[in-house]
């Protein structure tokens, strides 16, 4: 059974909208645990959106793709840290470096700015899923922007993945996803990082009694 066009445009616009209030979501949060749930929702937000252009598309490597999303980013990554927050015992990351409404505003100003990039390539695209270009490029800034007002280690790792959730979703809506290669490659990159970022985060607590990453740059001024 293949979709009508139509009704997969649809599909895909209401996954990118997900993945776009998702990211203003995590954007708001400050409960580490929740954060990590948002995370797994977006993960599967991008798995039905893969899974929906290699429908349509018949695309075959896009079924390998989603089912790499579906394993690592809702399966793997968050059973990875769940577990890092329960044996480093972090619940709140309560410290930001800009309050809640002031990173809002700014994460509706980048939106505007994606959108704004994004219409000259959506144009030039040819696929059905140029309409979710700009919405793809303002997960990946909303998502940095988490990442640089966070004082705490673990929220800004749960950032940068979320970044990267961006980027595939870009690719999927420009190019309609990338060679099964690359893809592979990312993924043990990121399975790599994360046990290297496991390690910091114990390093950083242990030296600290604290995950504040702050503590560090005290350090470089001594």
């Amino acid at each position: 059974m293949t979709f009508p066009s139509s009704l997969s445009s649809q599909l895909i616009n209401l996954c990118a909208a997900v993945m776009l209030l998702l990211g203003f979501a995590m954007l708001a949060q400050r409960r580490i645990l929740s954060l990590i749930n948002l995370f797994m929702m977006q993960g599967l937000t991008l798995f039905a959106s893969t899974l929906i252009v290699a429908h349509t598309t018949g695309q075959s490597h896009l079924y390998g793709s989603a089912a790499l999303t579906l394993t690592l980013k809702v399966v793997a990554l968050p059973w990875i840290l769940h577990r890092l927050i329960r044996r480093l015992s972090v619940k709140w990351d309560v410290e930001t470096i800009l309050n809640i409404p002031t990173t809002m505003l700014f994460g509706i100003a980048l939106v505007v700015v994606a959108f704004n990039v994004a219409q000259p390539i959506s144009q030039l695209s040819g696929a059905i899923t140029r309409a979710t270009v700009g919405i793809a490029l303002a997960c990946v800034l909303l998502s940095f922007l988490m990442m640089i007002t966070r004082s705490k280690a673990v929220p800004q790792v749960i950032a940068f993945l979320a970044m990267e959730n961006g980027l595939f979703f870009a690719a999927t809506s420009a190019t309609y996803g990338m060679p099964m290669v690359v893809e592979l490659g990312i993924a043990l990159d990121v399975m790599v990082g994360m046990v290297i970022f496991g390690v910091f985060f114990f390093q950083i607590r242990r030296q600290f009694d604290s995950l504040d990453i702050r503590h560090m740059e005290r350090i470089k001024e001594e």
